[in-house]
């Protein structure tokens, strides 16, 4: 065969080789994770049933819950508790993104987002999930991930999250919901055209006894400035937007009165 020829067929082999490759690395048996749901620690308050309500299909894993949209190949949120034992400074080798099999649709594949010029955007973030190897390597489930500008991700979005755990260090324990706004229309990345949401919310809740307290924040999918204070919302507003109910289980004076309070005085510290 003509050398002229040879060399374009031999790159094209190796290149459609390696792609096949990556996607057995990523996804092979023994990289994903399988837990004994009687080993992850018990929350050390009882926040009682305080799940969402779900526009999607319900996933409850070992270290979080979410509720995943087909349709935007994405979760519309996910829930999850963090305590101050949690949070630990251990270092884990960094896994790859696989899809979630326990997303009866599938989770979207991690190869949508490569080249996309958006990050991987963790939902609940690896940071979280530091205090055993399998709680970290849980959150690289894509069915964890949204489409998020780098400077948003790495930006105030990543300064709520450290302020998210100060509080679970300062109050022993908080549960946090969070996610993108999915709606109609959203421009997508990748061959399973997932959606990339233009705002993400997170929800802060505390339960000290009988006494109940949330702080709300929605936040532009760009590079921001100033403080994420200047972001904080009701969740009234999070719930307009969304058409999710964030704390249906609760008694409806003590909902009502979380969702419209968009104070900070009392996690002003």
């Amino acid at each position: 065969m003509n050398r002229k020829y040879l060399y374009p067929i031999l790159i094209v082999f190796v290149t459609v080789i390696l792609y096949y490759l990556e996607g057995y690395v990523s996804t092979k048996t023994e990289d994903y994770p399988s837990f004994n749901k009687e080993d992850v620690p018990e929350a050390s308050i009882d926040f009682g049933n305080v799940l969402p309500s779900s526009n999607g299909e319900i996933v409850e894993h070992a270290y979080y819950t979410l509720s995943y949209r087909e349709e935007h190949e994405q979760a519309e949120w996910v829930a999850y508790e963090l305590l101050d034992k949690h949070l630990t400074s251990d270092q884990h080798k960094r896994p790859y993104f696989i899809e979630d099999r326990d997303v009866k649709t599938k989770s979207a594949d991690w190869r949508n987002y490569k080249n996309s010029g958006y990050d991987r955007g963790h939902l609940c973030p690896a940071g979280d999930r530091k205090f055993t190897y399998d709680a970290y390597h849980e959150t690289f489930l894509t069915s964890n991930i949204s489409p998020q500008e780098h400077g948003f991700n790495s930006g105030l979005w990543n300064s709520l999250e450290q302020k998210v755990r100060y509080w679970a260090g300062r109050y022993d324990d908080v549960y946090v919901i969070t996610g993108g706004v999915l709606k109609d229309d959203l421009k997508t990345i990748g061959e399973e055209r997932v959606s990339i949401p233009e705002e993400f919310y997170k929800i802060v809740f505390d339960k000290r006894g009988d006494a109940y307290r949330a702080i709300a924040f929605l936040m532009p999918n760009g590079k921001t400035s100033g403080s994420f204070y200047n972001y904080m919302v009701s969740i009234d507003e999070i719930e307009q937007k969304t058409g999710i109910d964030f704390f249906p289980a609760l008694p409806d004076p003590i909902e009502n009165e979380l969702e419209r309070n968009d104070d900070v005085k009392s996690w002003w510290k």
